[in-house]
């Protein structure tokens, strides 16, 4: 039985949220065509090698082999059984992946993947991501309240200083500063009250920025260094409160109408009852020279230490490539892995010849490791087999795309001897895991940031991906680039919801049916396209988006 629709005003109004969100979990199934989704979250990204393996146990012997990024960092595992949820809960438990059943949902944490490792930003930010959720697990109801009521698609943001998480339209954003402290950060409201001409609060456009427009002030404190995280979970805390007064039931921070909106003197006071000095800053810029995501390669860091930044391509690693990347976490130093919510990973702790090594393995698996490849900029629904409304399998023929984009290159877009193999490597691991279906975009576990670009989402909206038509992905997007700095974005969607798609300009390619798509440059709202749509086969589907990307 469909869930009951989310009532959406037209225009005056906030939205009135008739029922919790659909978001999955550990603990709360999505049964779609492939079998039932769970999705793992894990905060900030960080994962250590144990926990790494034990989930592509998880996967392997409980799901169809298969791990989904999404846009905000956490783990999807699909095609799993009916009856396999008390199996798969209590290996999660074991290995400290469900610390909390109450707050399974709710940790929703991204946070700059880079942070601490290649001598960039103000802080190392790792700290607050462990603080910080050991807060939202097990933070006292007399302080914070029960943080329990955050929705499945609440996002919290944890920015060093360099400005790559700080545009994914957190809820709230903590931003490091160079004296130590940080900018607690939330989002603003972008729901005027009724009668004012208010823009749609629509969770399935991907809204870029911090917080989404409006004209409601973001409130925006500086706390110290020590104090961010709970300052953080008291500013989440404050939003429910809201919400509870709104009546609305607003899932997100964006959705509250005006006269409940979050304010700073509202947190200000939250965070002076709970002992926690807080200075107004209501004039404070962001980071002052936003950084993109890592680019797939080498990361020189400090100390000789290197790490290697690798892009999934769609976000999806088969079992093999998995297992390498678990192999390769556990021989380096920092025993770690980190997932991004630009559906990549980075490996931290590795000497300079074994970064070069691991880069060279990874790359053989049909990883990219290289900052050319032609899957960056590229994404895709989960498509058939996974959703039923899919008109198409997205995946695969987004993998014949890349490789006919890469045979049009003539093997250069990598960049690298033995071009052709790995590039044809990479199709077939992209085409299989096209036949299992998988995920959409980054930030908005919709992962909720628009989606993304398969290396790449709104945490505005970050929409995990949406494994089909009755679930809203994670929310929260990549920012594509700008006219003129950048080949858009590209997404392909297998129906018009178009779950995941990014912020900002992109190519959308739309399965039109089984072998037919329509593709056309759209703006930041998806309703209308800038140019006329072209209608092709999927066989010419890399020319037609190679021309609309203005690559050819």
């Amino acid at each position: 039985m469909p869930l009951p629709p989310t009532t959406t005003p037209s225009g005056d109004e906030p939205p009135i949220r008739g029922r919790d969100d659909a978001c999955p979990g550990a603990l709360r199934l999505h049964p779609a065509d492939d079998g039932s989704l769970a999705r793992i979250r894990v905060p900030g990204g960080l994962l250590t090698a144990r926990q790494a393996a034990v989930v592509g146990r998880v996967a392997e012997e409980l799901g169809d082999g298969r791990l989904d990024i999404t846009s905000r960092g956490n783990l999807q595992v699909r095609g799993l059984e009916a009856g396999c949820g008390a199996e798969l809960a209590a290996r999660l438990r074991t290995a400290g992946l469900l610390p909390s059943d109450r707050h399974d949902r709710v940790r929703n944490v991204v946070a700059s993947p880079l942070s601490g490792l290649d001598g960039e930003g103000y802080a190392d930010v790792t700290g607050w991501v462990r603080e910080l959720d050991a807060v939202l697990c097990g933070g006292t109801p007399a302080e914070h309240g029960e943080l329990s009521g955050l929705s499945g698609r609440f996002l919290f943001a944890l920015d060093d200083g360099r400005g790559d998480v700080a545009t994914l339209g957190a809820d709230v954003t903590l931003i490091a500063t160079p004296d130590g402290g940080a900018l607690l950060r939330m989002a603003a409201t972008a729901c005027r009250a009724a009668g004012a001409g208010a823009d749609r609060c629509d969770d399935d456009v991907a809204q870029q920025g911090a917080g989404g427009g409006g004209d409601t002030p973001r409130a925006v404190l500086w706390v110290r260094g020590e104090d961010a995280p709970r300052a953080a979970a008291l500013a989440a805390a404050e939003f429910l409160t809201r919400a509870r007064e709104s009546g609305t039931r607003a899932w997100r921070v964006r959705e509250l109408p005006a006269q409940h909106a979050v304010t700073t003197e509202g947190v200000a006071a939250r965070l002076a009852a709970a002992g926690i000095d807080a200075v107004p800053r209501p004039d404070a810029p962001g980071p002052q020279t936003p950084q993109p995501p890592p680019a797939p390669g080498l990361v020189t860091g400090p100390e000789g230490r290197h790490a290697v930044s690798v892009a999934v391509p769609l976000g999806r690693a088969d079992a093999d490539q998995w297992r390498l990347l678990t192999a390769l976490a556990s021989r380096s130093g920092a025993d770690e892995l980190r997932m991004t919510p630009w559906r990549g990973v980075v490996l931290p702790g590795l000497s300079p010849d074994g970064a070069r090594d691991a880069c060279s393995a990874l790359s053989e698996a049909g990883l990219v490791t290289a900052p050319d490849s032609p899957w960056l900029g590229v994404g895709a629904c989960t498509g058939r087999p996974g959703c039923a409304k899919s008109l198409a399998d997205v995946r695969a023929d987004t993998a014949r795309m890349v490789a006919d984009t890469e045979r049009a290159a003539g093997g250069t877009a990598w960049g690298a001897a033995g071009a052709e193999r790995r590039a044809g490597d990479t199709a077939r691991g992209a085409a299989g895991a096209g036949r299992v279906a998988g995920d959409t975009a980054p930030g908005d576990d919709r992962d909720e940031p628009g989606p993304g670009t398969g290396i790449g989402p709104d945490p505005g909206l970050i929409p995990e991906p949406s494994p089909d038509p009755g679930l809203v992905p994670e929310p929260g997007p990549e920012p594509g680039p700008g006219p003129g700095t950048a080949p858009l974005p590209v997404y392909v969607s297998g129906c018009e919801r178009r779950c995941g798609h990014p912020g900002d300009r992109w190519v959308d390619a739309l399965a039109t049916g089984d072998a037919g798509y329509r593709v056309a440059v759209r703006g930041a709202g998806r309703d209308t396209p800038e140019a006329d749509s072209v209608d092709v086969t999927a066989e010419q589907l890399a020319g037609a988006v190679a021309a609309a990307r203005g690559t050819t």
